[in-house]
This record gives structure tokens, sequence and C-alpha cells, in this order.
């Protein structure tokens, strides 16, 4: 199968990429940067922005890809607030774009087949506990608000027969993939390890921090992306949780840390932000349906593995 991945060179189209050539298949990743930015030995590499239509149409129809997987996407939840043109052009146009350029070569080879990374996000903060995927959306940031949009342009043009597609919602993911390690400061791992090393002054937690989240490891994601391709059925849009289901609070992520690394972490408490106490993914469905484990996602070996890779 000859797969598309855009967003190939980022922390998550890495691994993906890499899973998929161990796997035997033929990747090519679509990058905005140049020929020489680098990537995956065995893979091939095009220039292009999914927000450039006529040159996404261009290289979609000289490809012949048999699968896309759309990982490209701008993901800050809080900046999208300051700049929601470009998360809705990126992550909106953008899936729209791929999937004109899929119609544009319809009929000319069977349906491809479409798997798109969402996010957790688009549950919003309403619900509380176990999460499943029969919940009604209600995204409440321009970024969980784009990837809400994105789904249901999928779902659309899913439902006319020309692809078959997946959505996977990712909860947190974390850990390292090949050598390479998640370093956005957006998240707490890469905070944890930044108050590690003195290169920030401590880490923030809300209140006590007894707020418990998920985290998945990037390899099980990948693996999980890699699975969806054979679920991807034509006229079908099928959609999976890809969590953990393991309940961790903040303040087991400080204390594994320490307890990995031998090192203290420096914290300071801010005030209890109104947020859900307890967010998880109910993953049966991907469980069941997949065939998929999340067999690397206990967070001892998730920020083990970060913390062998971090750059400092």
């Amino acid at each position: 199968m000859h797969v598309l991945v855009t967003g190939g060179l980022g922390y998550l189209g890495h691994a993906v990429t890499r899973d998929l050539l161990a796997a035997g298949h033929r990747v090519t990743v679509l990058t905005r940067g140049g020929a020489d930015a680098g990537h995956e030995a065995g893979a091939g590499l095009v220039e292009g922005d999914v927000r450039d239509r006529d040159r996404i149409r261009e290289l979609v129809a000289a490809g012949r890809f048999d699968a896309m997987c759309h990982l490209a996407a701008v993901s800050r939840g809080r900046d999208s607030f300051a700049d929601p043109l470009t998360y809705y052009d990126v992550n909106v146009t953008g899936t729209l774009n791929l999937l004109m350029a899929l119609d544009a070569v319809r009929g000319s080879a069977p349906p491809a087949r479409f798997v798109f990374a969402s996010t957790d996000k688009v549950y919003g903060s309403r619900y509380a506990g176990a999460l499943n995927e029969d919940l009604d959306l209600h995204p409440e940031s321009p970024y969980a608000t784009s990837k809400a949009a994105a789904e249901r342009l999928v779902t659309a043009y899913a439902a006319t027969g020309a692809i078959g597609a997946v959505t996977l919602r990712c909860f947190n993911i974390a850990g390292s993939a090949y050598g390479r390690t998640d370093t956005d400061t957006a998240r707490i791992i890469p905070n944890v390890f930044r108050a590690l090393t003195g290169e920030a002054p401590y880490v923030t937690l809300n209140g006590d921090g007894s707020a418990v989240r998920d985290f998945v490891h990037i390899l099980d994601v990948a693996a999980a992306v890699r699975l969806s391709f054979a679920a991807a059925e034509a006229g079908g849009h099928r959609v999976y949780n890809i969590g953990s289901g393991v309940a961790s609070s903040m303040a087991q992520v400080v204390a594994t840390a320490e307890a990995v690394t031998g090192l203290p972490v420096a914290v300071r408490k801010a005030p209890p932000k109104p947020e859900p106490q307890v967010l998880t993914a109910d993953n049966g469905r991907a469980v069941k349906e997949l065939g998929w484990t999340p067999e690397r996602s206990g967070l001892t070996e998730l920020i083990t593995d970060a913390w062998s890779t971090w750059p400092a």
C-alpha cells in the first residue's frame, strides 16, 4: 500500500512513518519544508502546504496513493484563541484540499483509505470520567472546533463512497519513538523535564495536582494508525478514541519523573482551575474493532522513554 503521510516529519508523523515502513508499506511524506528537511530512510519526500490547493491536487494526481494519513495541523489550543483564522485555514481548509484532490482522481483507482488524526479536545470539558465516542461534541477552542469541523467534513465525503475513513481522537500523546521525544512546552511532561534540567525554574500545577488525564505512548498511537487502514471501508467513517484508559494525575506525573530520574522537580502551585477532575479514554471500541492494545502506555514507561531522549 502506498501511503501519503501529511505532517510526516513531526513528532507523531515520524513515528507513523517508521511504523508503516516496518510493516512493509510504501510511504511518501508531505512537508512544508524543503527536500533538505530530512526524512526517514526508505520514505519518499514531497514538498507542499496543505493550504495550497493546486499543489496538493498535483501531488495527489502524480502519487497514485492507496491511502492517506492526515496528521498536518496546528494544535495548540491556547494559541488558537489569538489566531483562529490560521487554525481554521490549516486544519479545515487543509483537510478540504486533500479530499478535493482525492475527488479529482476519483474513479481512476479504488477508493482511498483515509486516516485522520483528531483530538480528545473535541469533547470539551462538560463531561468527566471515561469518554466514549458516542458523546456529543462540545469543542471549546478554535483549535478543537476546527478539528470537529474537519471530522464532519470527512464524514460527509466518506458517505459518498469516495473514501473509507477512520478518525482517531488521540488523548495526551507522550513518550519517545526512534530517538525523538516530545519537546512541546504546551504539555506537562516536557515542562517537568525542563524543571528537572534547570531550563525552567519550576513546573506549574493547578491546585494540588490531583486532576487526572490519560497519557498514551506515541508508538501505541502509530500502531493505531497502521491498524486503522484495514478498518477503513469505502462509504464509511469510523471514529476511535486512542488513549491508554489509565488515569494519571498531574502530581503522579511529577512523582514518576522524580522516581525515574532520581532528581527533584520544583513545583509551583497555581489556583485550581474550573476543569473536570477526571478525563480518560474509553478505548474499548478501538481495542475490539481495530485489535489495538496500548502496550507501552504505562506512566513509568512513558516517562522513562521520554527522558532517555530528552535533548538536555
